[in-house]
C-alpha cells in the first residue's frame, strides 16, 4: 500500500538540534564516541559534548545509573514556534519543566514520556541532496590505498535518531499533528520513518515497536559507502566489533554499518540516504517486514532490535 505525504497547514520543525543521552560511564562514552570519529569535549566531570566534523554540538552525554534518552532538542523557524506550541498542546503533549532553563523554546513530554524541546534554531538538516558518488579508478592506476594511509573517519553530521515506542502508530499521529513531521515509510505497526517538510533526509526521527520507550540509535552521515566500511574497520580496530553491517537499507536506501555501544544501543555510519525536497509529495509505503529492512548485508543479529532499557 502506498500513501502520499501531502503538504499541510501545520507548522513543522526543520531539524534535530541535539540529543542528551544518559549513560552509566562517561569514560566509556568518551572512548566509544572518540573512536567513532566524533569530537568529544569534557565540559566538567559530569558532561561530555559530541560534535561532528562541521563543529555543531549534536549530543550531550550525562551520567546516570542506566542508559536512557534524557531529552531530544528540535529546531524550528521563529515564525513557527508559537503555532508549534499550540499544535503540541492540542495533540496531547504535556508541558514539562525545562532541562536547560536558559535555552528558550518550550518543553513537553510526548505520549511515551520522552522529554522534548522545540526551540528556534538554525537549519542543520540538509536543504538538498548531497552528492554521494563512488568513482571507478581509470586504467593503469590503483583504485585503493594501503591500510597505513587510512585516515580517521569523521562523520559530517547527525542524520537521524530512532526511538523505541510501545505504540508506533500513536507516535506517528502525535509527531505529525504536534510537530508537522510526515510519514516517509513504515512496516505495519513495527517500524516507521518520518521526515520534515522543509527539505529533509528520508527520516529525521524513526520509531520501532517495543514494550517500552527507549533509545535505539543515532545515525551519522559520511561521504560514501567506502567510509561506511572504513568506519566499521576503524571501530573494530578500537575493540568495538559488535554490530550489524555493512549493508544497504530498503527504507531510506542508505548504506549502513551499526556499531553497538557499551550499553546495548547503536551508532550508525550512514551514506547516501534518500532525500525529500521541501514541499514535495513523497510516496510513502507500507512494506511487509520481510521485505523492508535491508537490501543486502549480513544476517540481522538477534539483539539488534532488543530494547536494552527494558
Amino acid at each position: 500500500m502506498t500513501f502520499i505525504s501531502k503538504p499541510s497547514e501545520h507548522a513543522a520543525i526543520h531539524s534535530i538540534d541535539h540529543f542528551a543521552l544518559q549513560v552509566p560511564s562517561l569514560p566509556d562514552a568518551e572512548s566509544f564516541f572518540r573512536a567513532f570519529g566524533l569530537d568529544v569535549t569534557a565540559i566538567n566531570s559530569s558532561e561530555l559534548e559530541l560534535r561532528a566534523h562541521g563543529g555543531h554540538r549534536w549530543g550531550r552525554v550525562l551520567p546516570a545509573p542506566q542508559k536512557s534518552l534524557k531529552y531530544l532538542s528540535l529546531s524550528c523557524y521563529e515564525q513557527d514556534l508559537e503555532l508549534l506550541r499550540r499544535q503540541t498542546l492540542a495533540a496531547g503533549g504535556v508541558v514539562a519543566e525545562p532541562a536547560q532553563p536558559d535555552d528558550g523554546g518550550f518543553w513537553f513530554h510526548d505520549p511515551d514520556g520522552n522529554l522534548i524541546q522545540v526551540k528556534v534554531g538554525p537549519k542543520t538538516s540538509p536543504s538538498g541532496k548531497v552528492p554521494c558518488v563512488v568513482a571507478g579508478s581509470p586504467a593503469d592506476r590503483r583504485g585503493a590505498h594501503t591500510r597505513s594511509e587510512s585516515v580517521t573517519v569523521r562523520p559530517r553530521r547527525l542524520s537521524h535518531v530512532l526511538l523505541f515506542t510501545p505504540d508506533v502508530l500513536r507516535a506517528l499521529a502525535f509527531y505529525g499533528d504536534a510537530l508537522g513531521l510526515r510519514l516517509s515509510d513504515k512496516s505495519l505497526d513495527i517500524i516507521a520513518f518520518m521526515h520534515a517538510p522543509h527539505g529533509s533526509d528520508h527520516h529525521l526521527i524513526a520509531f520501532a515497536k517495543s514494550t517500552a520507550r527507549g533509545w535505539h540509535h543515532a545515525a551519522w552521515d559520511v561521504d560514501d559507502v567506502n567510509l561506511v566500511g572504513a568506519g566499521a574497520s576503524q571501530m573494530a580496530a578500537a575493540g568495538y566489533k559488535k554490530g550489524w553491517g555493512t549493508g544497504r537499507h530498503v527504507l531510506g536506501s542508505n548504506y549502513f554499518h551499526y556499531v553497538q555501544d557499551p550499553w546495548g544501543s547503536f551508532c550508525e555510519y550512514s551514506a547516501d540516504i534518500d532525500f525529500v525536497t521541501a514541499g514535495s509529495r513523497w510516496s510513502a509505503g507500507d512494506f511487509p517486514p520481510e521485505d523492508s529492512l535491508y537490501l543486502w548485508g549480513p544476517d540481522v543479529p538477534d539483539d539488534f532490535i532488543r530494547n536494552s532499557e527494558t
